[in-house]
């Protein structure tokens, strides 16, 4: 199955597919961290049928629902296809200055290039977390990008 991804200029990222039934599903990401599940109608795939706004939660709910565990399977693959890419997991340890603070105020993506892509907590995956994310002691995070840039953001995480 292909999911197609579409940039929404000012607005953020749509991610979308075809079931075999020819019902077309998609997810818009919006750039303040907004999720929004939108069901296309079937004669007309351009025109939303239903959407269905999702707070932080609820879209961490439905990503497990869905199989989110399977996050870091797919990221294996993906190193396969994309050379230079990796993916770690890297604990949050209880002295890190961003326990108990939001994943956005530790700028990961701008100082790095480097991408949370999940973390996991007591066995729970909280697939793209927003910047209003809290991170816990013991959280682990799923990073992706380069050796060098995840290796800044295990410095980060640990130092500050």
């Amino acid at each position: 199955m292909e999911v197609e991804q579409t940039a929404l200029p000012g607005i953020g990222l749509r991610h979308d597919f075809t079931t075999r039934k020819g019902q077309r599903v998609g997810v818009v990401s919006h750039r303040t961290g907004q999720r929004v599940l939108v069901i296309y109608d079937q004669d007309d795939p351009d025109r939303a049928c239903q959407t269905v706004k999702l707070n932080d939660e609820e879209a961490d709910a439905l990503a497990e629902l869905l199989g989110a565990p399977r996050i870091v399977q797919r990221l294996n693959q993906l190193h396969e296809q994309v050379e230079g890419l990796v993916s770690v997991q890297l604990p949050i340890p209880a002295g890190s200055p961003y326990v108990g603070r939001p994943m956005g105020e530790a700028r990961v993506r701008t100082r790095t290039s480097a991408s949370i892509v999940a973390v996991v907590r007591g066995g729970q995956v909280f697939a793209s977390p927003g910047p209003g994310f809290v991170f816990g002691a013991g959280d682990v995070v799923v990073v992706v990008g380069s050796e060098d840039s995840t290796a800044e953001v295990a410095g980060i995480l640990v130092d500050g």
